[in-house]
């Protein structure tokens, strides 16, 4: 164990948050085999490093494709999120890949039909097309009143 200051609250701290494997990895250390913060700190990201996600380039957007029985707006959202992530500034691609990436129905047919050259746009229509398509399936489901019965006076 670190002994003396700063170091040891550090380490016990970050020690604190060990759970099953991390632990077990933690344990099998040597006595007295760490000397400082800064070495347990190296030990551990060297040992951890390769769990570590590949970075995110901008390709990775066409990547990103609707599932079977997702609704656009999940999509959307999924989209988005990945969009961020690979912090991509090329419009022209990330508009190819949502296009490339939404299942076909009559979103992607106003795609094709409207060609909008920005992702911005894509976004409005996809919007308004949930929108829409939220209130078709809200009318569909809606059931109307019950007729009244005749009442019939001599």
């Amino acid at each position: 164990m670190v002994s003396g200051g700063y170091d040891t609250v550090y380490y016990k701290l970050f020690m604190s948050t060990f759970t099953d494997v991390t632990l077990e990895w933690f344990a099998s250390l040597p006595n007295e085999h760490i000397t400082s913060f800064n070495q347990f700190s190296t030990l551990f990201r060297e040992q951890y490093l390769i769990s570590r996600a590949p970075p995110a380039i901008s390709y990775d957007v066409f990547d990103i494709k609707q599932y079977q029985g997702e609704s656009l707006k999940e999509f959307l959202n999924r989209f988005e999120v990945q969009v961020l992530r690979v912090n991509t500034k090329d419009e022209a691609m990330t508009v190819h890949a949502f296009t490339k990436g939404v299942l076909s129905g009559p979103f992607s047919d106003s795609l094709i039909r409207y060609c909008p050259k920005t992702f911005c746009k894509i976004r409005r229509q996809a919007i308004a097309h949930i929108v829409a398509e939220d209130q078709v399936t809200e009318k569909r489901s809606s059931v109307g009143p019950i007729r009244p019965r005749a009442t019939g006076q001599p």
